[in-house]
C-alpha cells in the first residue's frame, strides 16, 4: 500500500533529520533509518498497531523517542505526525 505524508509530517520528520545531523551524521542517518523502518513495518501490517485516537494508529520507532501516527485511508496510509514522544500529546489532531 502507498503511503503519502502531510506536509506537517514531512516537516516535522526533516526538521528531526536537521537536528540529529547537527550533532552527528551517523546518528541521522540511522534515525532516517528508523523511521524508515516504521513506515515499511506499516506498510506491510496497517492494522498491526494500536489505535490511539479514533481511527489513528501509532508505530513506534527503534532506538528513537519516535511515533509514526497514521490513518489508514481507502487508497493509501496517510502518515499524520512523525512524533517525539515528550511532545505535547494530541498537537497534531488538527490533521486528521
Amino acid at each position: 500500500m502507498r503511503f503519502v505524508f502531510h506536509p506537517e509530517a514531512m516537516s516535522e520528520y526533516a526538521e528531526a533529520v536537521q537536528y540529529y545531523t547537527e550533532r552527528r551524521v551517523e546518528v541521522a542517518q540511522a534515525f532516517i533509518n528508523a523511521i524508515e523502518d516504521a513506515v515499511y513495518r506499516i506498510r506491510e501490517a496497517p492494522t498491526r498497531y494500536a489505535v490511539i485516537d479514533e481511527d489513528v494508529r501509532r508505530c513506534m520507532a527503534r532506538k528513537f523517542p519516535y511515533g509514526v501516527l497514521y490513518t489508514i485511508e481507502q487508497d493509501y496510509i496517510l502518515i499524520l505526525a512523525v512524533m517525539h514522544c515528550s511532545r505535547e500529546p494530541g498537537y497534531w489532531q488538527s490533521r486528521k
